[in-house]
């Protein structure tokens, strides 16, 4: 388990008074200079919370979207979250517009004890993505410690995320970077058995990493989505125009043979002449997908079978969609999975949803409070699980024993 410190280890000296310069992840969707969907917000809240009732003066760094070069595009103004943060803190919430001037420190320090401000989109300085250590000093100058809370940022190497670790002290881990660490290093290192991984998605390069960093620790890996179709070309057959990674078919066939019955491919699929004509789907054999069409989701016989291997695991993890979930009716080996990892819940076993498409598609079955736990970052979840160091994480105090 990745031992890191985390503002339940600081003592009420070392927040008293103290400006919390807290890295969050606030890059949610906004249409017309509205909100529309506050997930990422609200998983902030518990963490902003515990630091303001201890009297710590809250300072929050966020980026949104992807401006171009530090330019400060207004469509990527985090302005619209002040409203939303404010309703769901019962407070104001100060807005600090530029963090390069003497005006937004001489701010952070009159902010009265509990109050919270924040910055405005990290990515509008140039520095930012570059890891420039002028502009994790300009960050730093903004508060007395650092707390990152934002694990869906935590793959990058960013001046907001890593340099500025090393320039405030104490670094430590906010209550949901903590609750990420906990759960995913407890898949990788003591999972209860049998440990299921489920994994989809469009393509197998994609997952390679993770496919091959889970193999020696899991019972089972359920592959959907069409890479399988990559797969089937590995074991011989026709796909018909089925997405198919031809450079990747080569890996597919090492990934079945050194997996063995690890290893568990959709059975059949459903198909159709085009994403567009759903009217047209059936479903047939993984072996016999015919010309001219494709393979756009797993079948009822994959969708039983995957449930009832989840049901018998302890453990389970989950990163990519079963199939094109995003369009009706393919969305149903999805919403079998999501089902299946909700009832294996309920049952005991422990749940993890790595984020990304998958965050998405058990939040719109409404089962992400039936689960363990949704990972709040798709890529930053899929880097852990391949086993890849997290600047965002490595950069923060470790625990001492």
């Amino acid at each position: 388990m990745i031992a890191k410190r985390t503002i339940e280890n600081l003592d009420a000296a070392a927040v008293l008074g103290q400006r919390a310069l807290v890295r969050v992840d606030f890059n949610v969707p906004v249409k017309d200079g509205k909100v529309t969907d506050d997930t990422r917000i609200r998983a902030a809240i518990p963490t902003i919370m515990d630091l303001k009732d201890r009297g710590a003066r809250v300072i929050l760094l966020s980026h949104l979207g992807r401006p171009k070069g530090g330019v400060a595009e207004s469509k990527y103004s985090l302005k619209p979250v002040v409203p939303v943060l404010e309703g769901l803190l019962g407070m104001p919430v100060t807005f600090i517009e530029d963090p390069a001037t003497p005006a937004a420190i001489e701010t952070t320090h009159k902010l009265p004890r509990g109050a919270v401000a924040l910055v405005e989109n990290t990515r509008f300085q140039k520095g930012e993505e570059t890891n420039d250590p002028a502009t994790a000093r300009m960050f730093a100058a903004l508060g007395d410690f650092y707390v990152n809370d934002a694990f869906g940022s935590a793959h990058r190497a960013h001046a907001s995320t890593e340099a500025v670790a090393h320039l405030l002290k104490p670094a430590v881990a906010g209550l949901l970077m903590q609750k990420e660490l906990e759960y995913l290093g407890r898949l990788l290192e003591t999972p209860a058995r049998p440990f299921v991984a489920i994994l989809g998605g469009a393509k197998i390069s994609g997952k390679i990493d993770v496919i091959q960093n889970l193999l020696p620790r899991v019972d089972r890996i359920l592959i959907g989505g069409a890479m399988a179709a990559t797969f089937y070309r590995a074991k011989g057959v026709k796909t018909g125009t089925s997405l198919v990674e031809e450079d990747r078919i080569g890996m597919a066939k090492d990934l079945l043979s050194a997996a063995g019955d690890k290893l568990v491919l959709p059975s059949g699929g459903v198909i159709a002449p085009a994403l567009d004509k759903p009217e047209l789907r059936r479903e047939v054999a993984w072996d016999a997908i015919p010309d001219g069409w494709a393979m756009y989701d797993i079948d009822a016989t994959t969708r039983t079978s995957f449930a009832g291997i989840v049901m018998g695991a302890k453990t389970v993890v989950w990163n990519g969609p079963m199939g094109v979930f995003e369009t009706p009716p393919f969305d149903a080996g999805t919403l079998a999975m999501a089902h299946a990892l909700a009832d294996a819940t309920a049952k005991g076993a422990i749940t993890v949803v790595g984020g990304g498409d998958s965050a998405a598609a058990i939040e719109g079955a409404k089962l992400a409070d039936k689960v363990s736990h949704v990972s709040t970052g798709g890529g930053a979840s899929l880097e852990f699980l391949e086993g890849k160091v997290l600047p965002g994480v490595a950069a923060l105090d470790d625990r001492t024993p």
